[in-house]
């Protein structure tokens, strides 16, 4: 069976034509050339776990040097997970705490923008895997939030985001293909995720990709949100569970 990494960061593993280094440098840096991959590590290794005030005075130096842009009065918590950072943007007065993940990977996307007077909390992910992420002022994302983006997902202002919600556009991988398996199936991709001003997600909201939550929406928490919202509204609870046999949809594709 011929298999087919359709993800950069797969098709990178797996490439017998570069070396150790260059993979890591190419996954994780973002760029080439030896003084940037020696500027990367040494912050990694020395500036981003370091406690106390002169960790926090060290990284506000430092992080700049290996970001596409930081506003003034950022404040970067420890252990924070930097990827691709030249293609990450943070406006003035936002805090990143401990643990968070911003990371931009991508060949050709946009990578993070995060605006200003914005709190990202600890542990939380932003991930891309080719796509986009768009944090609009004054957003609040709580810890163990995680956003994976294969397109893009765009926060307008005041959006609130209690913890450990899940906003996914992309992953959704095509089925039909019994012989392959499923992680080796072409994404299916439904036009991201928009999220308008002032809304509230409650604790441990899913939104699936193709989503649009209009402005001064509330939702509840634990919801799973896979329909568009208008404008204000109230939404509660999760879809039913349906159950079908998954070889139907094989056998719909040969009719």
């Amino acid at each position: 069976m011929s298999q087919k990494f359709p993800g950069s960061t797969q098709k990178e593993l797996i490439a017998r034509d570069k070396s150790l280094s260059a993979k890591y440098s190419s996954l994780f840096v973002g760029k080439k050339g030896f003084w940037t991959l020696l500027k990367y590590e040494f912050v990694n290794l020395f500036v981003a776990p370091m406690p106390g005030a002169l960790g926090l005075w060290l990284r506000k130096v430092s992080y700049p040097r290996l970001l596409k842009k930081v506003g003034k009065g950022v404040i970067f918590g420890r252990n924070i997970t930097l990827r691709h950072p030249h293609k990450i943007a943070i406006g003035d007065n936002t805090f990143i705490d401990d643990n968070a993940v911003l990371d931009a990977k991508g060949e050709a996307n946009e990578g993070i923008r995060i605006g200003a007077n914005v709190y990202v909390g600890r542990n939380t992910a932003l991930s891309c895997k080719e796509g986009s992420i768009h944090l609009d002022d004054y957003c609040n994302i709580s810890a163990n939030c995680s956003m994976l983006s294969e397109t893009e997902i765009r926060l307008g202002k005041y959006c609130f985001l209690a913890g450990e919600c899940y906003l996914v556009a992309g992953g959704n991988h095509n089925i039909t293909d019994t012989s392959v398996p499923i992680m080796f199936q072409p994404s299916l991709a439904k036009g991201g995720i928009r999220i308008g001003e002032d809304v509230w997600l409650g604790a441990g909201v899913i939104v699936l990709d193709g989503v649009t939550i209009g402005r001064g929406s509330v939702v509840g928490a634990g919801s799973v949100v896979a329909a568009p919202l208008p404008d204000y509204s109230y939404a509660v609870g999760s879809r039913a569970l349906r159950i079908r046999d998954r070889r139907e949809f094989a056998e719909s594709e040969k009719t």
